[in-house]
């Protein structure tokens, strides 16, 4: 189903029809796994976060309801994770390895990416209860379904308009707070913020793009290229976190310490690229953009 919402149409009825699509389409994922458990799980977390993007827009009204689903989906995507996270990291050193300097560097980052994916395989063959928990993750995701479809929440116009522009305005100020943390800061925190803001605001535009298709889709795409790029910063932090937690997995020489200076060379980079982007793509206030989409909102319903 394409994610978005019909402004002719009652929102609510619009995001319960969104919603329970998501989940659907993450149930059929987890249930049929054409490419594998693993890359099932990778599609579903996918549609996860967007789910949890798209209750935002209830929190206003039904605050309980949006804390529990929120709580709900974030909880089957952690349970579903460990295999993941083990496949990422040798992702993460693919995209280093891109970025090799020196013949040196490149040899190491080399020998890292074969501990990496030695690793990664063995936890695979190891993770026998995957297929269980992908179960229970079925099984929560129907939970999660039968609570979108008895969400009542209020369906007159102004109800809509009102969830509309305080959820947009609210997740464009925490974008704006996060960006100045970082400008301020440069702390894996904030950047990690930073990202997950961006990542709320590519879905939210994703959402609505039909109130103004052609600005909504140049909006997106420069979203999507500061969430791909906040991406690769934070893979990188997750990269160095597990190096400095478990050293003793990297051997040989120098190769850890040509690992770290490697990561901080490149996040170095990523970062200033990420502000000068985040700097033009939440160049508008909170307060501007969330009127400019309550009126595009209100025209479109009309």
């Amino acid at each position: 189903m394409s994610f978005k919402v019909n402004p002719a149409k009652p929102f609510v009825e619009e995001l319960k029809k969104v919603g329970v699509a998501l989940i659907d389409e993450a149930v059929a994922a987890l249930s049929q796994q054409p490419d594998g458990p693993h890359a099932a799980v990778h599609e579903a977390r996918k549609k996860f976060k967007r789910l949890r993007a798209l209750y935002r827009f209830t929190h206003n009204k039904a605050p309980d309801f949006r804390a529990a689903e929120n709580t709900r989906f974030r909880d089957i995507a952690r349970s579903l994770s460990a295999a993941r996270d083990a496949a990422a990291l040798v992702e993460n050193i693919s995209y280093l390895e891109t970025f090799s300097r020196t013949d040196t560097e490149r040899h190491a980052l080399a020998s890292v990416h074969e501990t990496l994916a030695k690793r990664r395989d063995a936890m695979t063959s190891d993770d026998g209860d995957l297929p269980a928990r992908i179960r229970s993750a079925i099984a929560e995701c129907e939970n999660g379904k039968q609570a979108l479809q008895h969400l009542s929440l209020p369906h007159s116009d102004k109800t809509a308009l009102s969830l509309i522009t305080h959820t947009w305005r609210k997740q464009r100020q925490k974008a704006l707070d996060a960006l100045s943390a970082c400008h301020t800061d440069a702390h894996d925190e904030n950047f990690h913020d930073l990202r997950k803001s961006g990542q709320v605001y590519w879905i939210h535009l994703a959402l609505l793009r039909r109130l103004w298709p052609s600005a909504m889709r140049a909006k997106k795409v420069d979203a999507k290229r500061l969430v791909d790029l906040l991406g690769h910063e934070h893979d990188l932090s997750v990269l160095a976190a597990f190096a400095d937690r478990e050293p003793d997995v990297f051997t040989g020489g120098d190769t850890l310490a040509l690992l770290l200076d490697a990561i901080l060379h490149r996040q170095q980079a990523l970062r200033q690229e990420c502000l000068e982007l985040a700097d033009h793509v939440f160049a508008e206030s909170a307060k501007t953009e969330s009127k400019i989409i309550g009126l595009l909102w209100k025209d479109a319903a009309g």
